[in-house]
C-alpha cells in the first residue's frame, strides 16, 4: 500500500496504489495545478477511494506521517460536515483555527458563497444546499494547497443542487486553489471542469483536457447518453420578442432561450450527442432552430444499434448519437458535408 500526493507551481501529482482483497487502486497520473479536474466513472470504480488515498483517511503506511489536517488538503463530502453545536459563523471560523497556512480572506468566501445571512443559523435550521455551502466555506478557510469534492451534490434534490451550481460555478471562477471534483453526472462535469480524468475498476484509463476528452469517439465511459460536447460562445444579442439569445461561437450562430448579458465574456455550451441530428441538405420547414453546416470528422460505431458522428464546425466539435441504419441509409462517411441539427443547449452561466 503506498499513498503520494504533491502539489507544484504547475502540476498536481496523484501516486497512489491501494490492494484489498476485492479491490484493486493504481494511480499515477498528474494534473493541473489549477482549475477544476472532474474525477468519473461508474459506481465502485474506485473514485471515493482515490479522493481518501489522496487525503489520508485510507491506513497511511508511507513517507507522509503528517496529521490529516496538515496535509493541505480540503475535503468535501456528499453529506455535510457541520457541529451542530456552532453556528454558521463558528463553523468556518472552526477552520480558520485548524490552518497553519497563510489565511484566506473570510470576507471574501462568505460573499462568494452568499453566507451573509446565514451566519447566526445553527446547522438545523440550514437547507441541504445552504449546509452544503458551510461545508465548502470552512474547508475553503484552511488554505488547502488542493479541494477534493466527492459527489456535493449527491444527496440534493434537483430544486437545491440548482441552486448550488451557481456558487460552484463563482468557485471556479474566482479561486485559483486547485480542485477535483467527483460526479457521476457528465452533465456537471462538463459544466465545472476543465480537465477531466477517467477511472475504471482502479485504474485511470484516459485523462486530458475537458473539450478534448468529450470529443474523444474511443473512451465508451463517454459513449450512449454521456456523448456530448461542450463550446465556448459569446452572447451577443438577445431577441425580446421570443425570449431568445444568440451565441457566437467559431462554427457560427446557436439561439438558446433565455437572457443572457452580452456583455459577459464566453460562456460554456454543453450539447448532448442525443440532442443533435444529420441532414444531406439544409432542411426547410423545420421547428430545430439551430442548423449548422459541418462535416464529417469519423464515425464510430459504438453500440449495436448506434454510431457516433464527430461533426467538424468551426474548431470546434459537435457530436451525434444517431442509429447505424442511419448512417447506412445516408451513407455517411468522413469528409462529407452535412447539416447539423441542435435541438436543445444547456448554458453554464
Amino acid at each position: 500500500m503506498s499513498h503520494a500526493s504533491t502539489v507544484s507551481a504547475t502540476t498536481v501529482t496523484l501516486k497512489h496504489s491501494l490492494q484489498r482483497s476485492n479491490f484493486e487502486l493504481s494511480v499515477d497520473t498528474q494534473i493541473p495545478a489549477k482549475g477544476i479536474t472532474g474525477l468519473f466513472g461508474d459506481s465502485g470504480s474506485g473514485k471515493t477511494t482515490l479522493l481518501r488515498c489522496i487525503a489520508g483517511l485510507e491506513a497511511d503506511l508511507s513517507w507522509d506521517t503528517r496529521p490529516i489536517h496538515k496535509r493541505g488538503v480540503g475535503y468535501v463530502f456528499q453529506e455535510p460536515q457541520l457541529f451542530p453545536h456552532l453556528d454558521v459563523r463558528g463553523n468556518i471560523e472552526f477552520g480558520l483555527r485548524r490552518s497553519s497556512a497563510p489565511r484566506v480572506d473570510q470576507t471574501k468566501v462568505v460573499e462568494m458563497l452568499g453566507l451573509g445571512d446565514l451566519l447566526d443559523r445553527k446547522p438545523d435550521r440550514l437547507s441541504g444546499g445552504e449546509a452544503q455551502r458551510v461545508a465548502i466555506a470552512a474547508v475553503l478557510l484552511r488554505s488547502p494547497q488542493l479541494v477534493l469534492m466527492d459527489e456535493p451534490l449527491a444527496s440534493l434534490d434537483q430544486r437545491r443542487k440548482e441552486e448550488l451550481l451557481p456558487y460552484l460555478d463563482r468557485l471556479h471562477d474566482e479561486l485559483s486553489v486547485p480542485m477535483i471534483y467527483v460526479s457521476h453526472s457528465i452533465d456537471e462535469v462538463s459544466r465545472l471542469c476543465d480537465h477531466l480524468l477517467l477511472i475504471d475498476n482502479g485504474t485511470i484509463v484516459a485523462s486530458g483536457e475537458l473539450h478534448e476528452m468529450l470529443s474523444r469517439l474511443d473512451l465508451p465511459m463517454l459513449s450512449g447518453p454521456n456523448a456530448g460536447s461542450v463550446v465556448e460562445a459569446k452572447p451577443w444579442r438577445y431577441d425580446r420578442d421570443y425570449d431568445l439569445t444568440q451565441f457566437n461561437f467559431s462554427g457560427g450562430e446557436l439561439s438558446v432561450p433565455g437572457l443572457y448579458d452580452t456583455s459577459t465574456p464566453n460562456l460554456r455550451l454543453r450539447i448532448a450527442a442525443r440532442d443533435v441530428s444529420i441532414c444531406l441538405e439544409q432542411p426547410e420547414n423545420t421547428t430545430i432552430m439551430n442548423v449548422l453546416e459541418a462535416q464529417i470528422d469519423d464515425v464510430q460505431f459504438a453500440e449495436p444499434s448506434s454510431a457516433l458522428v464527430r461533426l467538424a464546425i468551426g474548431t470546434d466539435y459537435l457530436l451525434a448519437l444517431i442509429t447505424r441504419r442511419s448512417v447506412a441509409r445516408l451513407d455517411l462517411k468522413r469528409g462529407d458535408r452535412v447539416f447539423a441539427q441542435v435541438k436543445s443547449v444547456t448554458v453554464r452561466r
